[in-house]
């Protein structure tokens, strides 16, 4: 995995619109639950809460606004864009 995570869902801001480009799978190691839950390519989002130390980001997504918890670990996988630029 790269060290640069500044377009990763791990790392976005909380309260921004963003949208779900790609993944980052190079290694195979990306837990296929993340395809799962619907959190597609093209999905927007909003991060609505982070817990400390890193802990799960609560995500609301999509136009029926699911919420999910995923794990810090999770969202590195997840590339993703700022639409409120």
């Amino acid at each position: 995995m790269k060290n640069d995570l500044s377009n990763k869902l791990c790392c976005f801001p909380k309260n921004i619109l963003g949208r779900i480009v790609d993944y980052e799978n190079d290694h195979l190691e990306m837990p296929g639950k993340i395809i799962e839950m619907g959190l597609l390519p093209e999905t927007t989002f909003r991060i609505l809460y982070q817990a400390p130390f890193r802990g799960p980001l609560y995500i609301e997504f999509g136009e029926e606004r699911s919420r999910i918890a995923l794990r810090e670990e999770e969202a590195r996988f997840i590339i993703v864009e700022n639409l409120d630029n």
